[in-house]
């Protein structure tokens, strides 16, 4: 019988979480967007303001069910209503952020409890000209609140990209998985 896996993808605005959703997912994307209505619509016309769901079909039959998140944290409600039973978080963060750093505090701490619980990896998008550098300052700060360092450069409309977070996250949690998949 074939296995499902619920994960979860978080980050600010237009970290490239629906974009990596979208990516990976091997159905239509459920997403509830609506026009910006705040300080977002400088950054972009729409926003989710629920969730954006997708499905990954893998090879062995399993699947993987793929939540992501509103980015602003009055839709934070939502943040506890996804991470139910799901068995690890994607965090996105945005390499050319004012303060990436910042970011990555503010979400580690409002998933702190579901992070200790599950597991967590940080894929750092917007890349272009300084990725490398804020991989390794992300890297160095979750060693600092005591969590592994991983960190990886990624292209949210790259499915390779996408796939490698994925099965970053899934060893995470189980180390000795061997399947390869995502």
């Amino acid at each position: 019988m074939p296995s499902i896996y619920k994960l979860v993808f978080a980050g600010p605005v237009g970290s490239g979480k629906t974009t990596a959703i979208q990516t990976l997912s091997d159905i239509e994307v459920v997403r509830t967007e609506a026009n910006a209505s705040d300080e977002v619509q400088r950054l972009k016309k729409t926003t989710t303001v629920a969730m954006d769901y997708g499905l990954m079909k893998l090879a062995s039959g399993d699947q993987v069910r793929l939540y992501g998140t509103p980015g602003q944290k009055r839709f934070d409600f939502m943040w506890d209503i996804l991470t139910e039973n799901a068995l690890g978080l994607v965090l996105m963060l945005k390499a050319s952020a004012p303060d990436p750093l910042a970011d990555l505090n503010g979400y580690v701490t409002e998933f702190r409890e579901f992070i200790d619980k599950t597991a967590l990896v940080v894929g750092i998008t917007h890349t272009e000209g300084g990725g490398w550098r804020v991989r390794q300052e992300v890297s160095r700060e979750l060693v600092r609140m005591g969590l592994p360092p991983c960190a990886i450069e990624a292209d949210a409309r790259n499915r390779t990209h996408m796939g490698l977070l994925v099965r970053a996250l899934i060893y995470g949690i189980d180390p000795f998985n061997g399947t390869g998949e995502a």
